[in-house]
């Protein structure tokens, strides 16, 4: 890169932090739930479609992850280990409700938006966006519209999801602070093993890696009882400020009329999906005697990074969520060019 395109860059990446932190902060003082988060999404991504040049590196991005992950494992407590025998039964239970919701997705998109099978197929997967969108290509489905859909689904899910969690308890968690701050010695010793832990992770290609190997070594730790580790408040919320940021400047890649023109059949699609995952969550809830509210995160159809992370802003088990959305992802990465083919035929040479 050049001087000036590094110094264009800087601009939009300090504009975009400024839009993200009033958001947050204006969302923190109302009082709503994941405020930093879903106050920083929403502020950046008004102003991406509004036409501001918001700019998030993917090297920040990457950090940041990593960051998050260390944040979030501090919130596995030392009595995990004996809720794992939990999670079959829900397990199994996410593979029916990551059927429903596609075929659910699929039936308001194509039925009713008239959207090809093509594109209602690929628009209505639960996540995984870079390998859906990597797979529509080869089908020649409607990229935008898929984009749009997809992205449109996680900002309505980040926005209304700490709503549902908070009204389903009755009060907001504790927005991802913690009363104990590692000491330098414990910083020192467990940082550089969350770093190891993500570089590992994404040499092996694991969902998410970056993120997933600092919050699973981060939680191996706290929940191991060998160290504790958890970041100051300092570094947490500009983390959390920055994740929205994120989420917002997806938006960047659609203009205001196509995010229009998706938008009753985006929203009608993830109604229909958000409602048949709230009734998996209820029976996973009833069935494994866990928190609906947990339940429903780790069923929500939006991205792995993001649901875990509000499961540790909204005081929930983020070892749960992460899990069971890893499980979602890697399920679909196997499975999605199989079942691509029965359900949509061979591709034509």
């Amino acid at each position: 890169m050049t001087l000036s395109q590094i110094k264009t860059a800087a601009l939009r990446l300090g504009l975009t932090l400024v839009i993200a932190a009033c958001g947050g902060a204006i969302f923190q003082v109302i009082g709503l739930p994941a405020a930093w988060l879903s106050g920083a999404m929403v502020f950046v991504a008004v102003a991406t479609l509004a036409g501001a040049p918001t700019l998030l590196p993917n090297r920040l991005r990457d950090a940041l992850f990593i960051v998050i992950g260390i944040s979030m494992g501090a919130g596995v407590r030392p009595d995990v280990v004996e809720r794992v025998g939990e999670w079959p039964i829900s397990m199994a239970l996410l593979v029916l409700v990551v059927v429903c919701v596609t075929l659910v997705g699929y039936v308001v998109l194509h039925f009713g938006a008239k959207w090809s099978r093509e594109t209602a197929y690929f628009g209505a997967i639960p996540g995984a966006l870079s390998y859906v969108i990597a797979l529509a290509t080869d089908r020649g489905a409607d990229l935008p519209r898929i984009a749009s859909s997809q992205s449109l689904r996680l900002f309505v899910l980040v926005a209304i999801l700490p709503f549902a969690v908070v009204s389903s308890s009755g009060a907001v968690g504790g927005n991802g602070s913690a009363p104990y701050v590692s000491s330098p010695l414990e910083t020192l010793l467990g940082v550089p093993l969350c770093l190891a832990a993500s570089w590992l992770a994404v040499r092996l290609r694991v969902p998410g890696g970056w993120m997933t190997g600092a919050f699973f070594m981060s939680a191996g730790l706290n929940a191991s009882g060998a160290l504790t580790l958890v970041l100051p408040h300092y570094v947490v919320v500009p983390s959390f400020v920055m994740m929205g940021a994120m989420i917002g400047c997806r938006f960047a890649t659609m203009t205001f009329r196509q995010f229009v023109s998706v938008l009753g059949a985006s929203l009608a699609a993830f109604s229909a999906a958000f409602l048949t995952s709230i009734a998996g969550a209820l029976l996973a809830s009833s069935l494994v005697d866990i928190p609906f509210g947990q339940a429903l995160l780790a069923y929500a159809p939006g991205g792995l990074e993001v649901m875990t992370l509000l499961a540790f802003m909204l005081d929930l088990d983020p070892a749960f969520v992460a899990a069971h959305q890893i499980a979602r992802f890697t399920g679909m990465v196997l499975l999605l060019p199989f079942v691509t083919g029965l359900v949509l035929g061979r591709q034509q040479p």
